[in-house]
């Protein structure tokens, strides 16, 4: 299979491209040599380029590199997959870091890191498809996998993706109150737990749209905070120690993982090292010549046990496959805001399949009005509503990807030449038969937010599980100008 990862922002022929232009800019300083004579360029047989003069020694060139960091900080293209090859972010870092582990344990070195790997339920559903394994099992054969690599830990992230939907519920009442009372008007609460949404949200609606975004953290980052902040400690490890993996279904993840706001300076380390994907992952067991069928299977781990937490392997949420977050919010919402313990939830679709509304009624009037919207189509509709003022909505869950990020951009396309969404929705056949968890009944939750946060409103449970966003520039350059 092709790789969807290249070396080079992919400024034409995506599914997913937003405003396609020739903006990408990072200022790069060019080293000019003085010749009297013209120069030529060769390229080596290790693919390095030479400058040769006829007056002169070869001159090695040094290779321009565009990093996440610099995608971050640029106004120029737009894509819900800004596929940029870097260093930290590939696979072949993950297996230097593997490999390094491996030669500092045969040389008993004290800086052996401690590896963790954090799963994602969507990718697990991708590669269970495309080897005809069960849920349960392919997240036990990619413990085995990744075990078998060097890893120490493998994780399930039932736990983060609990907490990103039970504080978000938490924001949204809290906003909605405030929105009553005339002391904040920013509703629709809109979801941020999709990078390339908030990403293109930064970069093209800036300051106007930025106060709509919830605060709350992405599971990926709350899981990233967790592992580095508590499991590390109860290791009797810091966080440098530890080097966090993530599977996730987009490569818009990696974007997340490397923004600045996820860096400890004082540490040196980020919250999340690695994001590899489905797609990324495939490639590894192809160059491997292996089936993931080939593996044992490995322990998930639960590092947090309680005696009242679910057991199961893998465990979903009602409502979409892009962790629920519409549904949840809503039934949390009805109970604590109008004492509806039994509300009904029922979507409707409106312009197209992406786009599903549902309300709460009460004598005949509206109290509540939800939606999902997937896909930037939708997106960009929802935002011309927003900025004319005419929005109905309380509550939007947004997601770049059509279908949600079960049809996630790094996600394994069918061998069989089944279309996109009717895959997806295969998937999301799969996802709703899981064993259902309920962020409301989560002991564990309970748990961590006294021994870990010190309490469901300290100032510890801020900083670990809430972000903010930022507004990027447009850049002002001769080659950003449209005529």
């Amino acid at each position: 299979m092709a790789s969807r990862f290249s070396g080079a922002l992919q400024l034409t022929n995506l599914d997913d491209f937003i405003i396609p232009s020739q903006e990408c800019i990072k200022p790069v300083e060019i080293q000019k040599i003085k010749n009297k004579v013209g120069s030529k360029i060769k390229v080596e047989d290790d693919g390095s380029y030479v400058e040769m003069t006829q007056d002169g020694p070869l001159t090695k060139l040094q290779k321009v590199e565009i990093t996440l960091s610099d995608c971050l900080a640029c106004s120029g293209c737009i894509t819900s997959a800004e596929s940029v090859l870097v260093t930290q972010q590939s696979q072949e870092e993950l297996l230097k870091v593997f490999q390094e582990k491996i030669e500092n344990l045969q040389h008993s070195k004290d800086n052996v890191k401690f590896i963790v790997v954090s799963l994602s339920i969507q990718p697990i559903l991708s590669l269970a498809e495309r080897y005809k394994l069960t849920a349960k099992d392919a997240a036990l054969k990619l413990s085995g996998f990744f075990k078998s690599m060097g890893a120490d830990m493998v994780l399930d992230m039932s736990v983060a993706d609990d907490f990103s939907l039970l504080e978000s519920a938490k924001e949204f009442v809290e906003r909605y109150k405030c929105s009553k009372e005339g002391l904040n008007n920013k509703l629709p609460m809109l979801a941020c737990s999709c990078p390339g949404w908030v990403c293109y949200a930064e970069k093209t609606h800036g300051n106007f749209i930025l106060p709509y975004l919830s605060k709350t953290k992405s599971p990926q980052q709350i899981m990233g905070s967790l592992v580095k902040y508590h499991l590390a400690s109860s290791k009797g490890l810091s966080p440098e120690q530890v080097y966090h993996i993530t599977l996730m279904p987009c490569y818009d993840k990696k974007l997340e993982a490397s923004r600045e706001d996820f860096y400890n300076s004082l540490k040196k380390t980020r919250d999340v090292d690695c994001v590899i994907t489905a797609i990324e992952l495939e490639q590894m067991l192809t160059q491997q010549e292996k089936n993931l069928e080939d593996f044992d299977k490995g322990e998930i781990e639960k590092p947090f046990q309680v005696p009242e937490q679910l057991t199961d392997v893998l465990l979903g949420h009602q409502g979409s496959g892009s962790g629920g977050y519409a549904d949840f919010i809503f039934h949390y919402a009805a109970k604590h805001l109008f004492e509806e313990s039994d509300a009904k939830l029922e979507y409707k679709s409106l312009k197209n399949p992406d786009f599903q509304e549902a309300v709460l009624e009460r004598n005949g009037k509206v109290i509540l009005r939800f939606a999902i919207a997937n896909g930037f189509r939708n997106i960009q509709n929802l935002v011309q509503k927003l900025k004319r003022g005419k929005s109905p909505y309380d509550y939007v869950e947004v997601m770049a990807c059509p279908m949600g990020c079960l049809n996630g951009g790094a996600q394994i396309r069918s061998q069989d030449g089944m279309q996109p969404r009717e895959l997806a929705s295969k998937l999301e056949i799969e996802y709703h038969k899981l064993p259902k968890s309920d962020p409301k009944q989560n002991m564990l939750l309970k748990h961590l937010y006294d021994v870990w946060l010190e309490g469901e409103n300290s100032e510890k449970a801020s900083a670990f599980l809430q972000t903010e966003y930022h507004e990027i520039e447009k850049m002002n350059t001769a080659i950003s100008i449209k005529w």
